[in-house]
């Protein structure tokens, strides 16, 4: 007569989830917010955060500061910059509903070495086929009309960077950065603006509005797992290689997101 064995045990199957993939990126809404502080963290800024309170991180070098505040009005991200020998002092605001891939177009910017080629904050809005107007203040609209970036000069020695999206309800966004905002964090900011690529968000995030567009996908945790490590192990790396000895390794702090296949569209 055979022993009683017990009988093999299996962990439950993950079940897959439903997201969308939401474009215009520009009317997405917020998202996650870790998707910003995790990639600061991975990349070797310091977590200044207090337990239940706002999100704030410093530079390595003490230079630049980025916080999120939720319980202020109007609330949203704020980015400066200190004064240094070679770069004035900077300030940039980002409200609630920016979305954070637009956001991290510029933090994560700020954790790369400076490039070498001369930056043009119009170059990747015009790729995408934006239209410019100029007049007072020069300006760049989406195909649709539904966002923008200016170069607002009021008066002298007023100007500023000014950018926003909008639907059929009204404004749903803002960002300002000071003239002095180095060009090549700006530009960053106009690439992830102008980035056609749709973004994922989780069923009951998305804004309601006729101008946004959605595709439904059924995402495994795992799989959405998978991705956001791949963007902090880029980060961690390329934090690694500016802090080796040899110095000279360069490797790039961007992974792209997760593209699960599409399956319908509303």
């Amino acid at each position: 007569m055979t022993a009683w064995q017990p009988r093999a045990t299996w962990a439950p199957r993950e079940q897959p989830e439903q997201h969308y993939l939401v474009e215009p990126r520009h009317l997405a809404g917020g998202g996650d917010l870790r998707h910003v502080s995790e990639y600061l963290r991975a990349s070797g800024w310091k977590d200044r955060s207090k337990s239940g309170g706002p999100i704030v991180f410093d530079s390595p070098d003490k230079t630049v500061r980025i916080g999120y505040d939720p319980f202020t009005q109007p609330g949203g991200w704020t980015i400066s910059g200190r004064a240094t020998a070679s770069q004035e002092a900077w300030h940039a605001t980002f409200s609630r509903a920016t979305p954070v891939e637009i956001v991290a177009g510029l933090t994560d910017a700020l954790t790369r070495p400076r490039s070498a080629h001369a930056p043009n904050v119009w170059a990747p809005l015009l790729e995408q086929e934006w239209q410019t107007e100029h007049g007072q203040h020069f300006t760049a609209r989406s195909p649709q009309g539904d966002a923008f970036v200016r170069f607002h000069q009021p008066a002298a020695g007023q100007a500023h960077w000014w950018a926003g999206a909008r639907t059929e309800h009204g404004p749903m966004w803002e960002a300002v950065l000071t003239s002095t905002a180095p060009m090549r964090l700006v530009e960053a900011f106009s690439t992830a603006l102008a980035d056609p690529q749709p973004v994922l968000r989780p069923r009951g995030t998305i804004p309601p509005s006729r101008k946004v567009r959605t595709t439904s996908v059924s995402v495994l945790p795992a799989q959405l797992s998978a991705w956001q490590q791949a963007r902090l192990y880029a980060a961690r790396k390329a934090a690694w290689a500016r802090n080796s000895p040899a110095g000279t390794r360069r490797t790039s702090g961007t992974a792209r997101p997760y593209a699960p296949s599409r399956s319908r569209t509303r």
